[in-house]
């Protein structure tokens, strides 16, 4: 497999490999790819935690429990300007 890079991932990879963590060119464009398969899991991963709160959050309303959002975001100003006082005083 050939893989042709810009001159800039060019560059970072040789430095890499000149930096002596890797030995290669390959090492260095293998850790890559597993730190991008991590990245890539964590994310799906970040996708399915979003779909379950969105999903309890169309079970609750269903229910009929439901907070109003004038009501909820006046209450977190309120939160916010109390701890901005707080901190002025502190």
């Amino acid at each position: 497999m050939n893989v042709h890079l810009t001159p800039e991932l060019e560059t970072l990879v040789q430095n890499k490999v000149k930096s002596g963590r890797y030995n290669s060119a390959s090492e260095v464009v293998r850790d890559a790819l597993r730190l991008f398969e991590q990245r890539e899991r964590i994310r799906e991963l970040q996708i399915q935690e979003l779909r379950h709160k969105i999903n309890q959050g169309w079970s609750s309303l269903k229910r009929g429990q439901w907070v109003d959002g004038e009501e909820f975001f006046k209450g977190l100003e309120r939160e916010e300007q109390d701890l901005g006082h707080k901190r002025k005083r502190a």
